[in-house]
């Protein structure tokens, strides 16, 4: 049903609001909804997943504006998670976005909303590029 929209020039949007078996609202995390999403997609289309917030992408310092991960490894992600310099909501977003491309997702950018359309574009200089 979802490709079928797809097809037709709509505009999905998705809220990451579910319930549990009772009926009860949760706020899932949507960064796992996307890429269940692109996942799936993925199956059929070329999908490229952009997560965006109000950093430019992964810092290695989230107080250094200046200390910009532009391409990140699985590895190199490890590596700065045990060192602490990765932490919060940060985690699931690449923990997300490492799934993502493990199955099947072709790219994935972590980087702020006002460049979006950059981010879009596939230009090298925006955002984090996260790689296998």
């Amino acid at each position: 049903l979802l490709a079928k929209l797809v097809e037709e020039g709509l505009t999905l949007v998705f809220c990451p609001i579910t319930h549990d078996s009772k009926g009860q609202l949760l706020n899932t995390n949507a960064d796992t909804i996307a890429a269940a999403l692109a996942i799936s997609f993925s199956e059929r289309y070329e999908v490229q997943l952009n997560y965006c917030f109000e950093k430019k992408g992964v810092m290695k310092n989230v107080e250094d504006a200046g200390s910009l991960i532009p391409v990140m490894t699985e590895s190199e992600y490890r590596r700065l998670l045990q060192e602490g310099a990765i932490s919060q909501g940060m985690i699931p977003k690449l923990d997300n976005s490492f799934a993502a491309i493990v199955k099947g997702v072709s790219r994935v950018v972590i980087g702020d909303s006002g460049s979006l359309s950059e981010i879009i574009q596939a230009k090298e200089h925006c955002g984090t590029i996260l790689t296998a």
